[in-house]
């Protein structure tokens, strides 16, 4: 809760027409966020992702690091984490749960959401042998289908990425998990495009 206490505060409120946008997630968003200015140049972006996060943590800072900055959207990517078993065995209903409660609370506070599905992975490399990769492919498969029935953007970086073993390829992730800067140069016009799908539906 401390990590971006600090920051938010300095952030102020925008204005009617600025169209903030808050990336909300774990590392992959984290890291991402030092290449905002030249991927989104002139964008009003936040990052606001934590290393290792899981959704119930995710979920216990978003009224703090989403809804009290006001965004027009908010781009959550989450989940990766869940299935490693970060903080402890997560099922996919688990993960279902805390996604449609961080989109019904952007919802109820006039946030447009953008659902990303989770980035491909065939093996964690803290965690190994999980063999996350099908797991992945049924989390994205609910997220596609929940976002079509609630009128919510789906963002799908995982079909763009993923290599024929489920998993990310060393020429977009040095670790197989997180993406390099050529993999954030893959999902930025993804990102972007989706934005602007969710700008346009208010």
């Amino acid at each position: 809760l401390n990590r971006y206490r600090e920051a938010n505060d300095r952030l102020e409120q925008p204005q009617p027409r600025d169209d903030r946008v808050v990336f909300y997630g774990n590392s992959i968003t984290d890291a991402w966020a030092k290449y905002f200015d030249s991927m989104f140049p002139g964008e009003p972006y936040v990052g606001r992702g934590i290393s290792g996060q899981t959704t119930p943590q995710m979920l216990v800072r978003f009224r703090q690091d989403v809804l009290a900055l006001a965004p027009a959207v908010v781009v959550i990517l989450a989940g990766t984490n869940d299935i490693a078993g970060n903080t402890g065995r997560s099922t996919q209903a688990m993960i279902e749960d805390n996604l449609v409660s961080m989109v019904e609370l952007a919802s109820a506070n006039g946030i447009r959401v953008v659902l990303s599905s989770v980035l491909p992975a065939s093996d964690f490399p803290w965690r190994p042998g999980l063999d996350p990769g099908p797991k992945i492919v049924a989390l994205n498969r609910w997220i596609r289908q929940y976002s079509a029935a609630k009128g919510v953007v789906y963002l799908d970086y995982h079909s763009a990425m993923a290599d024929d073993e489920l998993g990310l390829g060393p020429a977009l992730s040095a670790d197989g998990v997180h993406p390099n800067e050529a993999g954030y140069r893959v999902m930025a016009p993804l990102a972007q495009r989706a934005i602007a799908e969710a700008l346009a539906g208010r």
